[in-house]
């Protein structure tokens, strides 16, 4: 039996999420996944894992309501924000009739969560700068009743850069029939950019947040979706039961103490003050065309021949990411001090290769 012919025909051929870490030898260094590159410790005594958690964890809900603004009742704790994305589709959209729109380059999972629910995808192309064409967007809406979702990356992922809130703005007004995700995933590097004030007065808004960056969570797999409540209430029609465990939802509370909440904004200061020193080297490296601005634990630069560039630094043990090649762009992850000098290092080399 060959089993694809029990999937649904639109299932077959999708290409799914790889983890990029998949095949690497011991000792590799990590700067592709955008982690916080050093463990955070917690001890904790859990005694009623018989029992099935809180359907959403109050104590967490209540810290993280009172961190981002919002009330309780405005949050949705999911598991990670890739949950968020796709329970976000699989609400709005109803397989092969609505559509998601998102412009290009951005992150991979819109895409790959709107083919799984059946939806449509539509896209429009990067501009040169690669920044967000907000009047594609709003030509898209206007012309194509069928778009249910609209997705926002902000900062956005690969190119780290904000979307003004002008352009927010001016996407909300022209989605009317449609929910607006904006992805604050990394909101913590530039917090000046968040648009969580507007929930109050746009009901089709969702922002979703992540504890896996700024608060170095992201093996605990947790994500929460902020919006007025009765877009939380249809969102809730669809999620799994208990979707955070107790011990999750117990770290996940404990990082949002006032100490946790401390913490995480030393380490978003380290992140800044070793991307400084990313950037400044990577300015100064032969074959690096350009360096991006970047208001997130990440940097993206031009080269030429970028996968056989990115191949080079795999085999000398440091992973990076490649958004695609044909961009000519390679995204870095800010790790540690020394982590950034060896990259650099072996950048360098491999340049210095490829121009021999």
């Amino acid at each position: 039996m060959d089993i694809r012919s029990l999937m649904p025909s639109f299932l077959r051929t999708l290409i799914p999420y790889e983890s990029p870490n998949e095949g690497a030898p011991e000792g590799t260094v990590w700067l592709n996944t955008n982690e916080y590159p050093t463990a955070t410790k917690y001890e904790m005594r859990f005694e009623t894992l018989n029992r099935y958690p809180q359907v959403q964890p109050a104590l967490f809900r209540n810290r993280y309501a009172q961190y981002a603004g919002v009330k309780p009742e405005e949050v949705l704790v999911t598991r990670g924000a890739d949950e968020g994305i796709e329970l976000i589709i699989r609400t709005f959209c109803t397989p092969f009739k609505d559509t998601v729109l998102y412009a290009l380059p951005t992150y991979s999972m819109y895409g790959i969560s709107a083919k799984t629910c059946g939806a449509n995808v539509l896209t429009v192309e990067a501009k040169k700068s690669l920044g967000l064409d907000t009047l594609g967007l709003c030509k898209a809406l206007a012309q194509n009743p069928d778009i249910k979702v609209v997705f926002l990356c902000n900062p956005n992922n690969p190119t780290g850069n904000t979307v003004s809130r002008d352009a927010i703005i001016r996407v909300l007004e022209a989605a009317k029939d449609a929910i607006v995700a904006v992805d604050e995933a990394y909101i913590e590097f530039c917090p000046q950019a968040t648009i969580v004030d507007l929930i109050e007065k746009y009901p089709n808004l969702a922002v979703i947040r992540t504890l896996s960056k700024a608060f170095a969570l992201a093996g605990l797999r947790c994500g929460m979706i902020l919006a007025q409540e009765n877009l939380i209430a249809a969102l809730r029609k669809v999620i799994a039961p208990y979707p955070v465990p107790e011990p999750v939802a117990a770290i996940a509370a404990h990082a949002l103490s006032e100490g946790g909440i401390a913490a995480m904004r030393q380490r978003v200061e380290l992140i800044r003050g070793n991307r400084t020193y990313l950037k400044e080297s990577l300015a100064k490296i032969p074959g690096v065309r350009s360096v991006y601005p970047s208001q997130t634990n990440f940097v993206l630069f031009e080269v030429d021949e970028p996968e056989r560039i990115y191949k080079s630094l795999w085999e000398k043990g440091v992973a990076i990411r490649e958004p695609g090649s044909d961009k000519g762009v390679l995204r870095v992850s800010v790790g540690t001090i020394g982590e950034c000098k060896l990259f650099i290092n072996k950048l360098t080399q491999v340049l210095q290769e490829a121009g021999s």
